[in-house]
């Protein structure tokens, strides 16, 4: 059962997005105000002329629209060791990797260290909306497959990584505190495994030998949940064998990895082992999930957009679970969540969380013939032939059903340009 002090979360949770999107207007006036007072004496402020001025009117009329090439220089500075307040008046704490490329190279997305906190603001949100559709969530555990990924410096100093791995390797996700709603089947050290096919492997079985508890399962992306049923289906009799002797792979030679699967994996478990076996020895994996995993209720993994692509096969294996994408985020920001969590991959939306960043909207305009030439490289531009020079740009509470625009943000962190979303 849920404790007094659970259910007060949550209504606190669920309060505050309400209030924030019941007042989208005020909070969004609010955070650009912040972000301008703070920012005032910057030199890419100054230089475009706001010299100190914090009122929205100033911003619109000094700052141009611009996209991430245009920001390159200044980002390159700061790259270099340039610790000159440049973009932000707090030092940049590292450079978050996109996963897009200018020039053929990884984007680079400066950072400040109280960006994790709007980050973690925004996971704490999503467990208090699913439990508004799915019940006892906290009576069991996530196996969700969390990795990270290598990182780098730059020149200057500056650690260059994916937002996730930056999240994975904070003291907010390694010391989070306990919460019932999210007790994962991987121990902190199996994610933080560098080596991603032993991170994979002691991930899998950990979740194997708790199959029984596991409620929700997911991973960032389709293609990286669909990977793991792939490396399972590669590795099921020696994940069988482990069980069977409640011992640990060879293979698997990252210590700290190796002794928090021991602890789970703790004894010989033979009967779990023939029962894992009988199902993965079968001919068809048609709903292998649910056979393995029979008392999840849905997978957790993004299956818009690009990802979309991947349906089919996930309802494959999963027996048709529902297919739930809970939030909006990027290495440039983190934008907002689904509070529809449990509608079809069709129909997701996402709700945008006004205190997050500053968020405007250049509409776009339909241009087909135009469009392909610039995708097939005949037109170059800066931007989008979609977006038109002239265009003013639209508030948050401004956008319109049924009309299409580009985002345009504004951070705590000093990025100020458009996100091409194409």
């Amino acid at each position: 059962m849920s404790s007094i002090h659970d259910k007060d979360r949550e209504k606190q949770a669920l309060n505050f997005i309400e209030e924030v999107t019941s007042n989208a207007a005020e909070v969004q006036l609010r955070v650009l105000s912040s972000i301008l007072e703070r920012n005032a004496h910057t030199e890419y402020l100054n230089r475009h002329g706001l010299h100190g001025r914090t009122d929205r009117k100033s911003f619109k009329e000094c700052l141009p629209v611009i996209t991430y090439e245009d920001l390159e220089p200044e980002i390159q500075r700061i790259a270099n060791g340039d610790t000159s307040p440049i973009l932000s008046a707090l030092p940049i704490s590292e450079f978050l990797t996109s996963s897009g490329t200018s020039a053929g190279q990884r984007k680079l997305m400066p950072t400040i260290s109280e960006e994790l906190e709007r980050r973690c603001l925004l996971y704490s949100l999503l467990m208090p909306v699913m439990n508004q559709y799915l019940s006892d969530l906290d009576k069991g555990k996530g196996m969700y497959l969390f990795f990270v990924k290598s990182e780098a410096k730059t020149p200057g100093g500056l650690l260059t990584r994916p937002v996730l791995t930056s999240y994975y390797k904070s003291r907010y996700f390694i010391d989070r505190p306990y919460d019932p709603y999210n007790v994962y089947t991987s121990p902190n050290e199996t994610v933080l495994c560098s080596d991603a096919h032993q991170s994979m492997y002691c991930q899998l079985l950990c979740g194997l030998v708790q199959k029984s508890e596991v409620l929700r399962m997911g991973a960032v992306f389709a293609s990286g949940f669909l990977r793991a049923i792939r490396f399972l289906e590669q590795h099921w009799e020696e994940f069988c064998e482990d069980i069977k002797r409640g011992e640990l792979n060879d293979c698997i030679t990252d210590s700290a990895a190796r002794a928090a699967v021991m602890q789970i994996l703790a004894r010989p478990n033979p009967e779990l082992a023939d029962a894992i076996g009988r199902e993965c020895a079968k001919d068809s994996w048609r709903g292998i999930i649910t056979r393995l995993w029979p008392n999840t209720k849905y997978i957790d993994v993004i299956v818009t957009g690009t990802m979309a692509q991947y349906i089919p096969t996930l309802d494959y294996y999963s027996g048709g679970l529902p297919l739930v994408c809970t939030m909006y985020a990027s290495s440039e920001c983190y934008f907002g969540l689904n509070l529809n969590p449990l509608c079809p991959p069709s129909q997701v939306s996402y709700t945008l969380l006004p205190n997050m960043a500053y968020f405007e909207f250049l509409p776009v305009h339909n241009n087909k013939q135009e469009e392909d030439l610039y995708r097939s490289g005949v037109i170059s531009k800066t931007t989008s032939p979609k977006i038109k020079e002239d265009d003013e740009l639209v508030e948050l509470v401004d956008v319109e059903m049924g009309k299409e625009y580009e985002l345009v943000i504004t951070t705590y962190a000093g990025i100020y340009f458009f996100i091409p979303f194409m």
